[in-house]
């Protein structure tokens, strides 16, 4: 077997590892295996090979890999992911609610919900705010309370 090929291989499987881990090493590895592919296309022994693989990788690590994470791992403040995108947003009510439980639409999906205080209640219809998401649950208010 040609020795680019294994090293093609090895990138693949460097690339398949780094979806499973998510730390950014293993993509570094995969780059270093092209390294060390172009070597061998380029009719490098293997001992050179192995020097490309380990220069690019370690380039990769040192340069690549801190740019990487803070750009995709890290957001600022203002940035809102996950349920926080939904609070404030406004839902009708598809089933009565009381401090227990009920329903809301949102868009296209349907949420189980439960007002904020006790004994406050929405019927069927009504407009309602999201005030925070506990779990799987919107803790819904009066829509115009907080305009």
């Amino acid at each position: 077997m040609d020795p680019w090929l294994l090293w093609l291989i090895a990138s693949g499987l460097f690339a398949a590892g780094e979806m499973a881990s998510g730390d950014f090493v293993l993509l570094m590895f995969a780059g270093g295996a092209v390294g060390g592919m172009t070597v061998a296309l380029l009719g490098g022994a293997v001992v050179l090979q192995l020097v490309g693989f380990i220069v690019v990788a370690a380039l990769l690590l040192v340069l690549v890999r801190p740019l990487a994470k803070r750009h995709l791992l890290d957001h600022t403040p203002e940035q809102l992911d996950g349920v926080a995108v939904l609070i404030g947003r406004t839902a009708k009510v598809t089933q009565a609610i009381d401090g227990h439980g009920g329903r809301i639409r949102l868009g296209a999906d349907e949420w189980t919900a439960r007002s904020q205080y006790g004994g406050e209640a929405f019927p069927v219809g009504t407009t309602v705010r999201i005030l925070q998401v506990d779990g799987a649950t919107a803790v819904v208010g009066d829509a115009f309370e907080l305009e």
